[in-house]
Parts: structure tokens; C-alpha cells; sequence
């Protein structure tokens, strides 16, 4: 193979990032093949793009860079995009009409709003105001955005009187997603305001659905909002690995699986139950 030229190098390198942003992570050998050149090119190319921040390096490959600051909320938009717009289908369908619903801040949990457009009868509480942008146009949806301040960076609402004002209501559902899951089942996020608002979600809710892509297995964040046995259904596109199913089915929580957008959207969502 010949030698990569900067040109070359700078347009592979791109690609690297908007693969990332596709499925979160991405591996050494695959992405050799995919380019046509040498691991030991891709290694540079990782190390490059960890180097600018762009990427973390973990073995084998790279991931979205996460710790103890989110991705700017533009960049989570991209973060498997595809995924994200079958799972909020998935959920939705979850959803029957006349049901009230609590939903937080959250690139996948807005793609439910989404895909709520056609229901009839819903009571929508949230501090997301993309969520409520998507639903106040529906007759049929009456929407209450929580009171708290604005973030500038996302649209979410944050803050103690946010807290006060889901503690008000018991919603038949909450729909509410993560920006990581540990292996041992914690449900993990950035901001501490914004994980006091998912406690009292969950707490104020008598059915919990999470939604979050199989990227957020291999994320990390610091702040804890609780565990995956707090869960009643989890709609996810795929689970990584056995390991994980297994620990779904010991948390006693119903998986479905929305499936792998390279697949195509044909078919109905698999399903699992504890």
C-alpha cells in the first residue's frame, strides 16, 4: 500500500470522525479494511484525532470522547443518528393514547417525541423544550414544560423549581435516556441538576422506559442516576454482548431491540422479556 499523503490523510481522518458519530465506536481492523490501508496508518490516524480531542482511544480502536464533560449537543445530534430515530420509533409504539407521559432532556428521547406525532389524548410533561417543539402543534397533545432555567447549549430545563414541578404529577410513563451505562448497570450523565430532574422522572412515573443506543455501553460519565433494575422496559437498537442481556435479564428488565439501521427498518422490533 502506498504511503498516505496529508491530503489523504486529512480527508481519511474526517471519515474516521463521522464514522464515530454514526455508531459511537469504532475499531483499528475494520477501519483498515474500510480505507484500503495499513493498522499501523490507522493507528496514527486514532492517535492524531486523540491527540486534537476528537476521539478516545481504547483498545482495539476509538470511541466519542466522554468523561467528565458531554459532547456540545450538535455533535450527540449525529451520535448514531439512524439508531436512535428506530428506537424512538420503537418506543413510541409503547405508548398507548390517553396516557400521561413524563420525557427528559435527550437526543433519543426527543426522537420519541418524533414519532409521537400520530397519537391522540397525550399529557406530555418535560424540561426538553426540542420535545415540546415537536408536540404543541398536535391538537390533541397538551404539553407542560417545566418552569427551572434554560440551558443555552441544549434547551433543556434545569434547576430546583424543575425538581419541585415533576414531583406535582404521577405519569403513567417516563421516557428517559442516559449518556452512559456502566457495566454493572448505572446509568450515568454530566450534569448534576440534570440527574436530579431523571431521579425525580423515575420516581414519579409508574412505568420507566429507557432509551439509549448500544453506544453508551462503551461511554462513561460521572454523575450515577440509578440502576438498571429501576427499569421496566429498555429499547435499545441492539444489546453489545451476551454479558450484558444476561445482566438485563438478572435486573429483570423487558429489552427490545430495535435493530441495526444497516439492516433495514422492514421488520418489527425484536423483544425480549425477563
Amino acid at each position: 500500500m502506498a504511503e498516505p499523503t496529508p491530503r489523504a490523510s486529512n480527508y481519511r481522518q474526517a471519515e474516521i470522525v463521522a464514522l464515530l458519530r454514526q455508531s459511537g465506536r469504532v475499531g483499528v481492523d475494520e477501519l483498515a479494511t474500510h480505507f484500503g490501508v495499513t493498522l499501523q496508518t490507522i493507528r496514527r490516524d486514532l492517535n492524531e484525532l486523540s491527540e486534537a480531542r476528537a476521539l478516545v482511544r481504547v483498545h482495539g480502536g476509538a470511541m466519542i470522547a466522554s468523561g467528565v464533560a458531554n459532547l456540545a449537543y450538535e455533535a450527540r445530534q449525529y451520535v448514531a443518528q439512524q439508531s436512535k430515530r428506530l428506537i424512538g420509533a420503537a418506543a413510541a409504539r409503547l405508548v398507548p393514547d390517553n396516557a400521561s407521559l413524563l420525557i427528559n432532556i435527550g437526543t433519543t428521547t426527543e426522537e420519541v417525541a418524533k414519532a409521537l406525532s400520530a397519537h391522540s389524548g397525550l399529557l406530555v410533561i418535560t424540561n426538553n423544550l426540542h420535545v415540546a417543539n415537536e408536540l404543541y402543534r398536535n391538537q390533541s397533545v397538551q404539553v407542560i414544560i417545566t418552569g427551572g432555567s434554560i440551558r443555552k447549549g441544549d434547551g433543556g430545563i434545569v434547576g430546583a423549581v424543575t425538581v419541585e414541578q415533576i414531583e406535582q404529577f404521577r405519569a403513567d410513563m417516563a421516557i428517559i435516556g442516559t449518556s452512559a451505562i456502566d457495566p454493572d448497570g448505572a446509568l450515568l450523565d454530566f450534569d448534576v441538576d440534570e440527574v436530579q430532574i431523571s431521579r425525580a422522572i423515575i420516581e414519579h412515573a409508574r412505568k420507566v422506559v429507557l432509551v439509549a443506543d448500544s453506544s453508551k455501553f462503551s461511554r462513561s460519565a460521572p454523575v450515577k442516576i440509578s440502576q438498571l433494575s429501576e427499569i421496566d422496559i429498555f429499547v435499545t437498537d441492539r444489546l453489545p454482548s451476551e454479558e450484558v442481556a444476561e445482566m438485563c435479564r438478572r435486573c429483570a428488565v423487558e429489552v427490545i431491540e430495535a435493530g441495526d439501521p444497516a439492516e433495514g427498518e422492514s421488520g418489527e422490533a425484536s423483544k425480549s422479556t425477563e
